[in-house]
Order: structure tokens, then sequence, then C-alpha cells
């Protein structure tokens, strides 16, 4: 899933000045950065397979900062030229940056800003949209980033519209994605804009990679958070509202229950995870939902009540947005993923282990057994502030019409 923004056909028509070309793409590297999001570029735009039908492009690897650079395994790599060599680029590409708490390069931060000045595209794949942050170029922009990241973002540049729903967005001249392979899916959707669906669709044979992959993050999401997150008095509200997922409450609840007006409620919400409440409870249900498609025998009609939904059509349309199919659809294809071992001598699926649900999907390295909270179970009060601090994220930004970031999916 990818957003195209409005913005696009104006970006579209600025001009590349000076001794920039379109076909040249330049990828800036930083010492500590990962490999694995620093080589997705240099093989996509680096490696010459016009035997395949797939144009070529000229790819100028750029050190943003003095060498050598270690990545990941303590590997030492020299990059071939400086930030001088950004000057002639087209595409700016910025694979990763090492740590989302650290300032990027001044320097390095000036070659982008000169370089989007003068009509180069600039792309952010993972981290790096914390570098195009600082840069100031995602200003007033909607931007991604790998899910666990999303809520820094969001919080550290406010005027970011972050949506960590998405795979990639394309804002136009500037294009983030969000973690690891991901940056694969930019990276062919940059190729399918500039070159056609053939020419991606090649490539993507050559990779052995889907050549467009449908949905988003949601199936990847982990409820973990910063820390700092769970010491807010809002965690205690957050956690009473985790406790409750099963009745039907709304935002002014959880407002009046911190002793605040709706409006100061938002507000100080947003400020810690860079969402709505109103998209985060939704959230929060959707997820409860899936834990009880996952690990029970519930009807949909009963999993909508049991999360909280006024009725099952509001849960189909919401597990819908967000994970992109309906709740019977994800529990048939949930059961028929799960591992043969999992299931008895009769064929059916085996029943979870008491007290367990999977702490992520199906297949993902992340997916693990974690302690399960039934619907009606309160938490217990010693772990409230723990458990409110992992559910407070990763934040969804809302998605009602109209909403600054949201831009029509496809």
């Amino acid at each position: 899933m990818s957003h195209d923004s409005t913005a696009a056909p104006e970006a579209a028509a600025r001009k590349l000045s000076g001794r920039r070309r379109k076909e040249i793409v330049a990828v800036l590297l930083f010492s500590g950065g990962p490999i694995f999001e620093s080589s997705i570029p240099l093989s996509v735009f680096g490696v010459d397979r016009q035997d395949a039908g797939v144009p070529r492009y000229r790819l100028l690897v750029c050190g943003g900062e003095d060498g050598p650079l270690r990545t990941t395994g303590g590997l030492e790599l020299t990059a071939p030229h400086g930030l001088e060599a950004i000057s002639r680029a087209g595409t700016v590409v910025v694979p990763a940056w090492r740590s989302i708490t650290s300032p990027p390069p001044e320097e390095a931060l000036d070659a982008l800003r000169r370089a989007h000045e003068e009509g180069a595209r600039i792309v952010g794949l993972c981290t790096g949209a914390f570098v195009l942050a600082a840069a100031g170029l995602l200003d007033g922009r909607p931007a991604t980033t790998h899910w666990m990241y999303a809520p820094t973002l969001a919080k550290r540049y406010p005027s970011v519209h972050v949506d960590p729903r998405e795979l990639f967005v394309d804002d136009g001249d500037v294009l983030t994605s969000a973690g690891t392979a991901a940056g694969i899916d930019l990276c062919l959707h940059i190729v399918r804009t500039d070159h056609g669906n053939e020419a991606a669709g090649a490539l993507a044979r050559r990779l052995v990679v889907p050549p467009r992959r449908s949905g988003g993050q949601e199936r990847y999401l982990d409820r973990s958070l910063p820390e700092e997150i769970g010491a807010d008095p809002l965690a205690e509200v957050v956690a009473w509202a985790l406790e409750h997922l099963h009745e039907q409450f709304d935002v002014e609840t959880l407002a009046a229950r911190a002793y605040m007006s709706r409006r100061t409620f938002d507000r100080r919400f947003r400020s810690l995870t860079g969402s709505a409440p109103l998209q985060w409870l939704i959230t929060q249900r959707v997820l409860q939902a899936q834990r009880l498609l996952e690990t029970s025998d519930y009807s949909v009609d009963e999993v909508a009540g049991r999360c909280g939904f006024r009725s099952p059509v509001a849960l189909r349309g919401h597990f819908r947005r967000q994970l992109g199919s309906s709740p019977a659809a994800y529990r048939a294809a949930y059961r028929a993923r799960r591992p043969q071992a999992d299931r008895n001598q009769d064929g059916d699926a085996a029943p979870a282990t008491q007290g367990t649900v999977p702490s992520g999907p199906p297949g993902h390295p992340g997916h693990s057994m974690a302690p399960a909270l039934h619907p009606d179970t309160p938490l217990p009060h010693q772990s409230r502030r723990t458990a409110a601090a992992g559910a407070l994220g990763p934040s969804l930004t809302a998605s009602a019409p109209g909403v600054p970031g949201q831009r029509g999916a496809h």
C-alpha cells in the first residue's frame, strides 16, 4: 500500500537545474548505517539489467561524512564519491540513518536541501526519513518510516504527517518508506514511475520479489514504545482503556478520567504518541479483535461485542481499513498458515495454550507467544503502566477525510 500525494503533479513539473540528470541516482551513506538497507538502492539502481528489459540508471555512491564508513558486522566501506557528487543527481536516496537520537551532519543536510531546491527527487528509506525531516524536507508533508520509530518521528517533528501504516509514501518530489524490505517496494515504485509497469515487473522478477505488495505495515505492528511514555500520568488512563476494551466508551470518557477537557486531552495525547486518541482507540480494538480471531472460536458478531464495537458492521469496516481484509478472511488465512504441528490428528486447529496469544503475524520473525488478556479480565495493578506504555504505540494517524497527511491509497 502506498500514498500518492495530490502534490505529485506540481512536483513532477519541477525541472532539474544545473548539471543534474534524471537518470543519475546518488545514494548517500553514513557510518553506522545497516548494510541491508544500504544495499537495496545499490542493487536496484547500480546493476545493469538491460538484458532483462530494465532501463539503466547511473549510480553515484556518496559518503555523507568522512570515511571509512563502518556498517553491520564491523565492515568498513569507502564511498567513491563525496557530497559534491550529489550535485549531478536527479534522485538522491538516503537508505538509513545510524541513530534516531543523533543529528545528521549539517553538511549532508545542506546538500539535501540544495538538491531539492534544484529539482532533485529526494528519497528516505526506513530511518532515512529522520535525515529528510532534519533537513526540513518533510515539513507539512505525509511520510512514513519503520513502525517502531514512527511515534518518535511524529513527536520530534510535529509538522510531519507521519503515517506508520504505509509501506511507502510518494509525495511527488519527496518519498519515504517503511523499514527494511519496504525499501525494495519504494525503489520498485520509482522504477515504475520512471519507466512503467513492464520495467518494474521485469526488475521484480530478477529480484524474485512481488512487483507490488498489497497491505501496509499493520500486520507487523507491535505494541511497544519508548519507556519514557510509560512514566507519564496519561498511562494510567490508557491502562484503564485497555482493561475495558470490551465496553463501549469514547474519547470523552478517557478525557474525563484524565480530568482534562477533550481539547487538552487530544493535544496531550498527540504530543506523546503522534496520534489522535480516537484512532488509537480504534487501533487497539482492532488489535484485540485480531487476537480473538486467532485464539478463539467466537463468531465475528461476538468478537465485535467483546472489542467494544457498536456493531459487527463497525468492526468489519475498521478491520478492513487497517488490515485490508475482512475478519472472517483474516481468521481463515491465519488458520491456513498455522504449522501442521499445531493441528490435532483430526485436522482441526489445536487450541491455543491457555493464557497466551501470538504477539505477531504468523510467519513473521517477531511471532511469539505472549501473555494474553481476556477482554473481561482486568490488568494486575502493578502491570498497568508497563502495559499502557506498550499499548500507546505505534500510533496511527486519524483516517477521517480531510485529515492532513491522508491521501488516496492504491
